[in-house]
């Protein structure tokens, strides 16, 4: 089966992910993991896929920062605020019982079943507890690949202030990508569900190869 051209297929912007997921998740969830390195655009592609598929995007650390804020509105001061605190200020990866949970608590809040989740797992263990609490699996993973120069030069043009703190924090960003996050996507490879996507090139190139990947899947997979 080729590429669909998405400019030109007729077919909705916003698929009908409700079949059977056999495959890929269960209970008709269609999940997509996004995954790569800082700086390699993530971010900004998952509002242009929100918007032209209609899924929900989920971001681990969103939700741990509303929860945090959430319990200080509330004057709450549970243990688990705490540490999630705790890990944030360390930079610290927050326990993955604890993420995982606020993920299936929100996916299970939304109105639709078509997810995207946006940098996570971070490491092997995120993983592993995903599949464990959640009980599915990603359809497939997005892969923003990017070279660590044009990662480092995209996140030293982002940041402001001190360039000798700004390489020092992108650094260790960096050592967790290749060291925790990278064999979560080799491991996802191994299995055939890795979509790896040039992410080097302009943004509107870039969701391009996104559009295609998604409908080549659905266009796959129907006629399956």
């Amino acid at each position: 089966m080729g590429i669909i051209d998405c400019d030109n297929a007729s077919i909705s912007c916003t698929l009908n992910l409700n079949e059977d997921a056999s495959e890929g998740t269960s209970n008709g969830v269609f999940c997509i993991f996004v995954l790569g390195g800082p700086g390699s655009g993530k971010g900004t592609q998952c509002p242009k896929i929100v918007e032209h598929f209609g899924f929900t995007h989920l971001c681990a650390g969103d939700l741990l920062q509303a929860e945090v804020e959430s319990g200080s509105e509330n004057g709450s001061a549970s243990s688990e605020l705490k540490m999630i605190e705790q890990f944030k200020k360390e930079g610290k990866i927050v326990s993955s019982e604890v993420t995982v949970k606020l993920l299936q608590n929100a996916m299970q809040k939304s109105t639709t079943k078509k997810f995207i989740i946006d940098g996570f797992p971070r490491n092997e263990e995120n993983r592993a507890a995903f599949e464990n609490i959640v009980k599915i699996q990603p359809d497939f993973v997005l892969f923003f690949d990017c070279s660590q120069e044009e990662l480092i030069r995209r996140l030293l043009n982002r940041n402001q202030g001190r360039v000798d703190d700004n390489i020092e924090t992108i650094s260790k960003r960096l050592r967790v990508y290749f060291d925790s996050t990278l064999p979560v996507i080799d491991y996802y490879s191994s299995r055939g569900r890795v979509h790896k996507i040039d992410a080097q090139r302009p943004v509107e190139e870039v969701f391009d190869d996104v559009k295609r990947v998604i409908y080549k899947y659905y266009s796959q997979k129907n006629r399956g």
